[in-house]
């Protein structure tokens, strides 16, 4: 069967504001490009089109024909919460003209929803909860959707949710992405900037699930089972990367790269013993690193390791992010600049329980830190989040459940603590140039003019995206205020739809309601948007 997956660009950037999160980051979908070769590898063929690439058409109706022309049996699209609405958009354009071809979708809004879309998008045939190797190519075979694992189908006027399929135990059974068939790549996309020295950059996620719980992380896709490739397998992946397609920079976006400390060891002495000429990021936890492993990372070539703290402020840590003291935070930073490694600081701004006293305070100890780079994100909840219940129905704030705007930088979820979205947003502002202004990221910054030179090289070709973005992060309060507007909902968007969660994850959603046993979840960094069609 002729197969074409799509991933959808989604609604990227704030009301009123440019959209510059493709100038800062243009990440390939890794995800389905594993699930392309999967399918490849089982004889169906299969194109890929990815409407945030670099040669990708504007608007709904020129990517969905961009879809037709590659004369697709089967078309499947991974969609986040902010893309689904735009896919369900394009899948009823291509329902229209072609109503033969079968539409099925995938990835974290689909599995934390689930049976529930289907009543409310007709031009949707199924549903791919989970991993999506098996789903999909059962799908490609022609099998029975009854027969099918991890599908959601109608029967008739009925929706039926078929069990869950076992998980893929061994990941190296997977094949290497199809990384010819995204158009562009590598140069067409790249890493965020000023995060890379060598030319040219890629993603890999070298793992399924994470061994720890977040209350605001997303669980549906893998739920409670952690599977990695072993260090031959990356080894040969990141070889396959650098000989066939001359990348040398590989961000590792596992929800934690360090998890488990003897494939890390394994792989960084096949690097050492076999270098690679590359160099790498990578996520380790506060607290859980060695000086002998962040040593054995540099030596492989690590450049920078990232770390999610979330927050300074002691209530906030207790509530979000038990397990974690501040003085281990500034441990942490030291041993790794001692092992000549670059620190990047991951916070949320927004999660219940935030005030402009409890921000101030994390910029705060941000700055205090010396942190090579920062990335603070603004608080989405997620459906399938066991904090997702607390921030619907709690009392602690209100939420505008507009799924466009769920993408991480729009302030959907608006603690008690302020009065209003605008407040929230000019203080994000007030922080992020503080940081880029502070002393000593400029010092820093000048130092590694020479490393920085291809992402120097990026701003200066994207000039005027670069001014736009500079000015709304200079903007006010009562200029945000001013730009952002009335911002129509879609029309076709239900709201209030409960997620299907598997008895487990309902028992944790429970949980998290409960302060008590939120203060003992630990947090990793959530790398949500690599997962396609449930595949990664």
């Amino acid at each position: 069967m002729r197969v074409t997956l799509v991933h959808p660009a989604g609604f990227n950037f704030v009301p009123g504001q440019p959209d510059f999160s493709v100038l800062a980051n243009r990440m390939a979908p890794i995800g389905m490009l594993q699930l392309a070769a999967w399918l490849e590898k089982h004889g169906h063929p299969t194109a890929v089109h990815d409407c945030l690439g670099p040669h990708a058409p504007r608007g709904i109706e020129a990517n969905a024909e961009a879809v037709l022309a590659t004369d697709p049996e089967l078309v499947g699209f991974s969609a986040t919460t902010p893309a689904f609405l735009e896919a369900a958009d394009m899948a009823a354009y291509i329902r229209t003209k072609r109503p033969h071809v079968r539409i099925v979708f995938g990835n974290v809004h689909a599995s934390s929803i689930g049976a529930p879309l289907l009543e409310h998008f007709p031009e949707i045939d199924w549903l791919c909860i989970g991993e999506g190797e098996g789903a999909l190519l059962d799908l490609a075979e022609g099998r029975a959707a009854r027969d099918i694992p991890n599908l959601v189908w109608r029967d008739g006027e009925r929706v039926v949710s078929n069990p869950r399929r076992a998980r893929i135990r061994d990941l190296d059974e997977l094949p290497f992405p199809a990384w010819e068939k995204l158009a562009g790549f590598p140069r067409g996309y790249h890493l965020p900037l000023f995060a890379w020295r060598k030319r040219w950059g890629a993603t890999m996620i070298t793992s399924r699930g994470c061994p720890y719980t977040c209350s605001f992380c997303d669980r549906t896709v893998f739920e409670r089972l952690y599977k990695v490739n072993s260090a031959a397998y990356i080894y040969e992946h990141m070889k396959q990367l650098r000989d066939r397609f001359g990348v040398h920079h590989i961000n590792f976006y596992d929800d934690l790269f360090t998890a488990s400390k003897k494939r890390v060891h394994e792989l960084c002495e096949l690097l050492i013993a076999r270098p690679l000429g590359m160099d790498f990021n990578c996520a380790i936890r506060t607290g859980h690193t060695s000086d002998e492993m962040l040593r054995l990372l540099q030596r492989a070539g690590a450049l920078m390791v990232s770390m999610g703290i979330e927050s300074a402020d002691p209530a906030m840590m207790e509530r979000h992010k038990a397990g974690v003291s501040l003085e281990a935070v500034r441990e942490t930073v030291g041993k790794i600049h001692a092992a000549g490694l670059r620190a990047k600081g991951l916070f949320i701004f927004g999660l219940p329980g935030e005030t402009p006293d409890t921000i101030r305070t994390t910029s705060d100890f941000i700055l205090s830190l010396d942190l090579d780079e920062m990335n603070m994100t603004k608080f989405s909840p997620l459906y399938g989040a066991p904090i997702w219940e607390e921030c619907v129905y709690g009392r602690e704030g209100d939420f505008d459940e507009d799924w466009r705007l769920m993408n991480c930088l729009n302030f959907v979820y608006r603690p008690q603590g302020f009065a209003s979205r605008e407040e929230m947003d000019a203080l994000y502002n007030w922080h992020v140039r503080r940081f880029y202004d502070s002393r000593g990221y400029r010092r820093r910054f000048a130092r590694r003019l020479w490393e920085h030179r291809w992402s120097l090289a990026h701003i200066v070709r994207h000039l005027p995206q670069v001014v736009q973005a500079a000015r709304y992060f200079s903007a006010n309060e009562a200029q945000l205020e001013a730009a952002g507007g009335s911002f129509a909902p879609h029309p076709r968007q239900p709201r209030g739809l409960q997620a299907s969660l598997s008895p487990e994850l309902q028992a944790d959603a429970i949980a998290a309601m409960s302060p008590v046993r939120v203060s003992r979840r630990v947090v990793g960094e959530a790398g949500l948007a690599a997962g396609v069609a449930g595949g990664a």
